[in-house]
């Protein structure tokens, strides 16, 4: 039995959409963090106060506050700085060049005891 017009014109949308769908999904795919860390701030800590992440690899910092307006800053990777307030999520890319250790600290103060609120990100080759 030889396949009708329409059916061979169905079976071509199908295959059509379909590649095209694999498009779009490997385009979303490659704009997307390949890991996504979430932090959460409260007087006078982050938790967790330590990260580790690999080179060259881009990840999110998800920030909630649990109290007040924090700071958020790495002098030493690029000098990336966010503020942090209580009920929003604050997202912050960062892809570290070299493995190393980079301190990183509150930059707003939020009291006594504020200048404890400290972390580091270890990265590893």
């Amino acid at each position: 039995m030889k396949p009708t017009k329409d059916t061979l014109r169905h079976i071509l949308v199908t295959i059509v959409v379909f590649v095209l769908s694999l498009f779009a999904a490997s385009l979303f795919a490659a704009d997307q963090p390949d890991q996504v860390i979430k932090v959460t701030a409260k007087k006078f800590e982050y938790s967790p106060n330590e990260i580790r992440i690999k080179k060259g690899v881009s990840v999110v910092l998800e920030f909630t506050s649990l109290d007040r307006v924090h700071g958020f800053t790495i002098p030493d990777l690029g000098g990336v700085r966010a503020t942090i307030e209580p009920g929003k999520a604050t997202r912050v890319t960062i892809m570290a060049p070299k493995a190393g250790t980079y301190e990183f600290h509150c930059d707003l103060f939020c009291g006594e005891g504020h200048e404890g609120m400290t972390g580091k990100i270890i990265v590893e080759d």
